[in-house]
């Protein structure tokens, strides 16, 4: 075990997991920690979205504050864990990301001895992180947290449907087409605070125009969707959290701070129950895609509400 200061400097701590090569070559993935003031047998695990790196310290400091010590990771190819030689943000498949869960999750319940531990993941990683504890079951997960969860492809039935059909068999036979795309860059704007946000963030892992979508992973994540709108059986309770609207605004305006950009959240509400047994939502206005990047007295609601919900089924 190696933990060396992070990034985001002292109290965090960084290790770094490494992996067989894939077809690209070695592969890393990074474990941030942020430790509560007391010993504690109380953990969360927060996994990013797309084109993102953990770097939410204000929710790290919710849940330290509150007995948890605090975990995130930065997924293989992702924010800490992009190597010079990667494609960045790019896998064919979402169980590539098994190996990196597997190995965080073990060091925080197995060795650093955590019965309690809760998944918290955001946008892409709202995908990624229900299915492989759906499939892997591991005993010691107590809630899930899901901020903004990307559980359908944004657009009309014909995108859903057939041109779901037609992708996926482009990203099985050509896996690194890139697929064309127009993005405004307000919202990474809109939370940067050398344009019109309140947060520092590193530009290279977050970037203004986000990062080139192939096929092959787009195919992955419509096969991810159509798995878990198959129904998963969390058994865990789940809190969904996302804004009340979604909106794609011509110009930089109030719009771009009290809206989703990124995704459809018609589509989060629809999709919500399909995770498990026990799912609470709560839309919160004029939040932003990531919740608790929101304006001050909007994220102030979200804590309000993540707050209830833990007093409620964590204990």
């Amino acid at each position: 075990m190696r933990y060396d200061e992070d990034v985001l400097g002292a109290p965090y701590t960084a290790e770094t997991i490494r992996f067989p090569p894939d077809d690209e070559g070695p592969v890393v993935a990074t474990l941030v920690r942020k430790t509560a003031d007391e010993p504690t047998g109380r953990a969360v695990l927060h996994v990013h979205g797309f084109a993102d790196y953990f770097f939410q310290t204000e929710y790290a400091a919710w849940w330290t504050a509150r007995g948890y010590d605090f975990y995130a990771l930065d997924l293989r190819k992702y924010g800490r864990s992009i190597l010079p030689h990667q494609t960045p943000n790019y896998v064919s498949d979402l169980r590539e990301y098994h190996a990196d869960l597997d190995s965080a999750w073990w060091r925080i319940a197995e060795r650093d001895g955590h019965d309690h531990v809760v998944a918290s993941a955001h946008s892409t990683g709202g995908l990624t992180f229900p299915l492989w504890a759906d499939e892997r079951r591991p005993p010691e997960l107590a809630g899930m947290v899901l901020n903004a969860p990307w559980l359908d492809l944004p657009g009309s039935r014909l995108v859903r449907g057939p041109g779901t059909a037609i992708l996926q068999a482009v990203g099985q036979r050509n896996p690194r087409r890139v697929i064309p795309r127009t993005v405004s860059g307000y919202y990474t704007r809109s939370l940067h605070h050398e344009h019109e946000g309140e947060w520092d963030f590193q530009l290279d892992w977050k970037p203004v125009q986000s990062f080139t979508v192939y096929a092959g992973w787009l195919r992955a994540i419509r096969l991810g969707h159509a798995r878990l709108q198959g129904g998963l059986d969390l058994t865990c309770p789940v809190l969904v959290l996302s804004s009340a609207r979604s909106a794609a605004p011509a110009e930089m305006n109030d719009d771009v701070h009290r809206h989703d950009l990124v995704l459809d959240v018609s589509q989060i509400r629809q999709w919500a129950p399909a995770l498990g047994r026990h799912v609470t939502y709560v839309a919160v206005e004029g939040a932003r895609h990531d919740v608790v990047l929101s304006l001050p007295e909007v994220r102030a609601e979200v804590y309000d509400e993540l707050g209830r919900w833990a007093t409620a089924y964590l204990g």
